[in-house]
């Protein structure tokens, strides 16, 4: 399927506001291919209500987001081995009614839930205000929503 930005932010907000937690969802994708844009509209369709900066830094931030939900937004990009990952907390992650959103998850291969989404994005050459999504599931996660109807054909 082809979003545009637009496109790419309301179908975060449907996922954020239908998903059934706990749920972890890896975001793929070079730098800028708009996995912070669609971190941050799942996180804004939970009920987060202050901004989501990148946690590239702090690789990982935790929000409030409804009465039952946490979002925790994690950036892997940065972590040297697959050891680090403990120190994050990685273990208890996805284990309470959270929705985890791991950018980078190439980096805990091997680590990842046996059920979890993976949400590839890809900016195409000929169209740079687009991006391809791949979505593939991994295991048994609970249903991701549609894509929103407005959804731009490549």
């Amino acid at each position: 399927m082809r979003l545009d930005e637009p496109g790419l932010e309301r179908w975060g907000e449907r996922i954020g506001s239908t998903i059934q937690a706990p749920v972890v969802i890896a975001l793929e994708g070079r730098l800028g291919a708009g996995k912070s844009v669609l971190a941050r509209a799942i996180g804004h369709g939970a009920g987060v209500e202050v901004p989501m900066p990148s946690p590239s830094y702090n690789l990982l931030l935790r929000y409030p987001a409804s009465v039952q939900v946490d979002v925790v937004h994690i950036d892997l990009y940065r972590i040297g081995s697959p050891d680090e990952l403990w120190e994050l907390g990685w273990s208890q992650l996805g284990e309470g009614n959270e929705i985890v959103l791991v950018e980078w998850a190439a980096q805990a291969e091997g680590f990842m839930p046996d059920d979890h989404w993976i949400i590839g994005l890809t900016v195409p050459e000929d169209e740079l205000l687009l991006r391809d999504i791949e979505v593939r599931r991994m295991g048994h996660p609970p249903e991701l929503p549609a894509f929103p109807m407005s959804v731009s054909v490549g």
